[in-house]
C-alpha cells in the first residue's frame, strides 16, 4: 500500500504503526513529552505522601482555637454577653494561673464565668462584678492586680527572681578558673627516672 501501510498493521492494531516517513516510529514520537509525573519520578522528587505531615501541621496552625465558653453559658443579650467576655478576659483562672477564665476549659473557670454573667444579669456594673469576684478570691484573681502591699509579691517577685539568678550566674562565672593551672616543673630525680624509662633501663 502507499505510504508504507501494510495488511499486517491492520490485522494487528496494537502493534506500533509504521510511520509514513519511514521506519516504525518518527522523530516526533521520540520528542513527545513524557506523561504527567514522569519527569518528577525521573528526577527523584519525593512522593506526595511526604508532604502529608507538612499539610497536617499547616492545618493545625490555621485551625481556629477551641472556644472555652460553652453555648449554654452565652447570654441572650448581646450587650451583656460582650461585657461578660470583657470582664472574663481580665480574671485569672486559679487552676491554669496563666490563662484568663475566658480562655480556660477548667471547671473552676466555667464556674467563674457563670458567676460573672449572673452578676451582670442582676444589674451589677463591671466594677461591681470585679469587686464581687475579688472579695471572694482576692487580688490574685485579677490578671493585672493593683499595686499595693498585698500584691507586692506578685509584681516584684518575678523581677527579683531574675535579678538573683543573674547575680548567681555572674558570681559563678567570676569564680570559675579561666585557664588551667600551669604544671610544676619536674625535679632532678623525676627527670632522671624519665630518662631511664625512655632508654629502657627500667625504674
Amino acid at each position: 500500500m502507499r505510504g508504507g501501510w501494510s495488511v499486517s498493521s491492520l490485522l494487528h492494531p496494537l502493534s506500533p504503526a509504521p510511520s509514513p516517513w519511514g521506519g516504525e516510529g518518527s522523530e516526533l514520537d521520540a520528542a513527545s513529552p513524557p506523561p504527567p509525573g514522569g519527569r518528577d519520578r525521573e528526577r527523584g522528587s519525593p512522593p506526595r505522601t511526604r508532604l502529608l505531615p507538612i499539610l497536617l501541621l499547616v492545618a493545625a496552625l490555621l485551625a481556629p482555637p477551641v472556644l472555652a465558653v460553652q453555648p449554654d453559658e452565652v447570654l441572650p443579650d448581646p450587650a451583656l454577653e460582650a461585657r461578660a467576655r470583657e470582664i472574663s478576659r481580665e480574671l485569672r483562672c486559679l487552676v491554669c494561673q496563666n490563662q484568663s477564665i475566658d480562655d480556660s476549659n477548667a471547671g473552676l473557670a466555667r464556674d467563674l464565668r457563670i458567676v460573672v454573667r449572673e452578676r451582670l444579669v442582676a444589674g451589677d456594673s463591671d466594677d461591681g462584678v470585679r469587686a464581687f469576684v475579688v472579695a471572694r478570691y482576692g487580688d490574685y484573681v485579677l490578671l493585672r492586680p493593683p499595686f499595693n502591699p498585698a500584691t507586692w509579691a506578685l509584681w516584684l517577685g518575678p523581677p527579683l527572681i531574675v535579678l538573683v539568678a543573674g547575680i548567681a550566674v555572674a558570681v559563678w562565672l567570676r569564680r570559675r578558673p579561666t585557664a588551667l593551672t600551669a604544671a610544676a616543673p619536674l625535679t632532678e630525680a623525676e627527670r632522671a627516672r624519665l630518662d631511664r624509662l625512655v632508654r629502657g633501663d627500667g625504674v
